[in-house]
């Protein structure tokens, strides 16, 4: 809790001179409200009777000087006039109050969203397998609106409330201790019971906040994967998880407010309790004439005065223990390791021979996903990766980019250790495209300006034509302004594959790797782009991830992966003529292909026999 009270603390210092300003403002808001009683308690006491004047003796000389009590008797119109002035200034004051407090709490609110964002944009890829996007969102909106709320609106009217418990308490105390002594007896019993209500809120804010992130996750997904939920039929089954968190974030609320309706209830009956005490003792002493009716007049309007704003001490503290929960998951993010900058890295030049060298790596403690891997891609040379599902390509390739580190062993790029090497030049020159590209809600052309946003219109054409890209796109009524939808739902798998390897190849790539990037394309569709690419990227190491021995056959290397290891490697021909992974997989896709191409002909001949037929 001490952690989130100096993250506060450092969020209103960044606005320090429009919080002094507010608070300023509140201060002579405050006395300003005070002076509107005491305006008429004399008008009672001292204009319409004759009792003596408690007004200091700096306000009592310009009356005097005026003609004292048998003026203001005569002009009544300057007492209503200034107590119309004492309600504009205050007015006035409050304004600044306001804005003052809303410009605050708007700027935090920017200055927290924005590095927030840039938190969530440099931290790891480990960080973002295991957080939930769902999560990271509620703590970027709600979380950040629920800080912003506290720091406009309720930490301020805190500060108000402290100061109207001095001043009322001064002011009353020099009228009548006595009274003051019961005006003010519950007081501390209300403060007591409001910071006890902080203490045991805090905790069901914090249940409620992570309850309603679930929720949202789950919203998330399920509006993200809506085609897979369509195309499985599981809208019950999405329906009844949905309905599972929510009830979990309902109870869990419930509880929050049922604490909040006992609170509510009890500082009710505290705070009529203590207007009603202040009252009938008011009342007594006026009645034995121990206390003139303006100072009554004085005591049961300050009191109401102070009681409401103590009252809303609860509200604030309620808000209070919300944001400290909202500002608690805000810096859990912000306190995480972010990928820093390096000043000292290397960034040399990325065209020489990549070697794992006993390379291991765990996601978790016990669980090897690689195991001793060791290998060297030549300079300039396509290399491709073969293995079944699990073997651990994928993490030789988030290993390559510096997205995770290995547990031993190291990997070198022309002799440098790509640890020491600038993470962000390498991925700069290590071009990957995935199985399932991410595109951006956004037309064709921003979606490949993303690579290279400087990229002459020349090149993007001809990166497009290399990734058999610019036919399709041109089709399109609008061309390379046509708008894809998010995640470029309105295009096929294979169409958003071509999209993607051509903003990769945009950029001036040293390696480049297909991680089953062709996968969603035919077969003469994949043979034309990789013999493009040979001829447009020569020079450039390639590697190229597949399940396809069509695809990978070409490769000068081949590297077959079982279990986390090396199991073989060799050229197609030498793979195909030794028992192993590689040979099993050929067999099967040449069976299948033989059996396809077997059944074309004989549709083929049957649809020759009928022409025949119809022609007879």
């Amino acid at each position: 809790m001490q952690r989130h009270f100096k993250a506060l603390f450092a969020l209103v210092k960044e606005n320090k001179a429009m919080y002094i300003t507010a608070m300023l403002s509140t201060v002579v808001t405050v006395i300003i409200g005070f002076l509107t009683p005491l305006v008429f308690s004399e008008t009672i006491d001292v204009v319409l009777s004759d009792a003596p004047s408690s007004m200091p003796e700096f306000l009592k000389a310009p009356v005097r000087s005026l003609g004292g009590r048998e003026f203001l008797r005569q002009n009544l119109w300057l007492i209503a006039l200034t107590v119309v002035a004492l309600n504009v200034l205050n007015g006035v004051f409050s304004y600044f109050k306001q804005r003052n407090t809303a410009v605050a709490g708007e700027n935090v609110a920017k200055s927290l969203r924005e590095r927030l964002y840039r938190q969530l944009s440099y931290l790891s890829f480990s960080y973002h397998v295991r957080a939930e996007t769902g999560d990271l969102i509620q703590r970027c909106t709600s979380d950040v609106e629920t800080v912003r709320r506290f720091l406009s609106v309720q930490l301020v009217e805190a500060f108000r409330a402290l100061i109207m418990v001095a001043v009322a308490g001064v002011i009353l105390f020099n009228r009548n201790a006595q009274i003051t002594f019961y005006s003010l007896i519950l007081v501390p019993a209300m403060f007591l019971g409001s910071f006890q209500f902080f203490r045991k809120i805090t905790q069901s804010f914090r249940l409620s906040d992570e309850s309603e992130g679930k929720m949202s996750n789950v919203l998330q997904e399920n509006l993200t994967g809506v085609r897979v939920v369509r195309a499985f039929g599981m809208q019950q089954r999405e329906v009844e998880k949905f309905d599972r968190a929510s009830t979990d974030f309902r109870q869990k609320t419930f509880k929050l407010y049922r604490h909040l309706a006992v609170y509510w209830g009890s500082m009710d009956f505290l705070t009529m309790l203590q207007v009603m005490i202040t009252l009938l003792v008011c009342v007594g002493q006026a009645i034995e004439g121990r206390i003139t009716v303006g100072t009554l007049v004085v005591f049961t309007s300050y009191i109401s005065m102070l009681l409401y704003p103590i009252r809303q001490l609860g509200r604030i503290l309620s808000d209070a223990g919300k944001s400290m929960v909202a500002l608690g998951r805000i810096q859990n993010v912000l306190d995480e390791c972010a990928e820093a900058e390096e000043p000292e890295a290397l960034r040399p030049p990325l065209d020489g021979d990549i070697v794992f060298d006993h390379v291991c790596f765990s996601y978790e403690e016990g669980n090897e996903v690689l195991r001793d891997l060791c290998f060297t891609i030549p300079a300039g040379t396509t290399v491709a990766l073969l293995g079944n599902t699990g073997s651990g390509k994928s993490t030789v390739v988030h290993l390559l980019q510096r997205l995770i580190k290995p547990t031993s062993g190291r990997i070198t790029i022309g002799g440098v250790d790509i640890q020491r090497i600038d993470r962000w030049y390498l991925r700069r020159h290590v071009g990957l495209m995935l199985q399932e590209p991410f595109l951006y809600g956004r037309t064709i052309r921003g979606n490949l300006a993303m690579a290279a946003p400087d990229a002459p219109e020349s090149a993007v054409l001809e990166m497009s034509r290399v990734a058999h890209a610019d036919g399709f796109i041109r089709e399109f009524e609008k061309g390379y302004e046509t708008l894809i939808g998010e995640r470029g739902v309105t295009l096929s798998g294979g169409q958003r594959q071509r999209v993607a390897i051509a903003r990769t190849l945009l950029k001036e790539n040293n390696v480049l790797i297909f991680d089953d990037s062709l996968s969603a394309v035919d077969m003469q569709t994949d043979r034309a782009i990789r013999e493009a690419l040979r001829e447009k990227r020569s020079g450039v190491t390639t590697i190229i991830i597949s399940h396809r021995i069509n695809t990978l056959c070409e490769a000068q290397r081949i590297f077959v992966l079982e279990d986390g290891r090396l199991s073989d490697e060799g050229t197609h021909e030498e793979l195909i003529s030794r028992d192993g992974l590689y040979q099993q997989i050929y067999a099967i896709q040449s069976a299948l292909e033989d059996d396809l191409n077997r059944s074309r002909e004989a549709v083929a001949r049957e649809e020759e026999a009928a022409c025949r037929d119809m022609k007879k």
